[in-house]
C-alpha cells in the first residue's frame, strides 16, 4: 500500500535531505520528490503514522493526497 504526504513547504535539496535522512533512521520504505513536494510511503498504517509524525517534528504541514 503506498501513500501519499504533500508537504507544500518543501522548497530546496537541504529539505529533501532531512526528510530522508529521518525516514531511513525510521527503517521506513519511502520516496521523496521535491519537484511535487511529496513523500511516498510504501507501508501499513503504522508506518504512515510514523512517516506524518516525523515530517511534524522537522517541521512540515502534510495532507495525505
Amino acid at each position: 500500500m503506498s501513500t501519499v504526504l504533500k508537504a507544500e513547504d518543501m522548497h530546496c535539496e537541504k529539505c529533501v535531505e532531512r526528510i530522508t535522512k529521518a525516514m531511513t533512521e525510521a527503517g521506513l520504505d519511502f520516496q521523496v520528490s521535491l519537484a511535487d513536494k511529496t513523500v511516498t510511503i510504501d507501508g501499513c498504517d503504522k508506518c504512515v503514522a510514523t512517516a506524518k509524525e516525523i515530517m511534524d517534528d522537522l517541521g512540515f504541514d502534510v495532507v495525505e493526497v
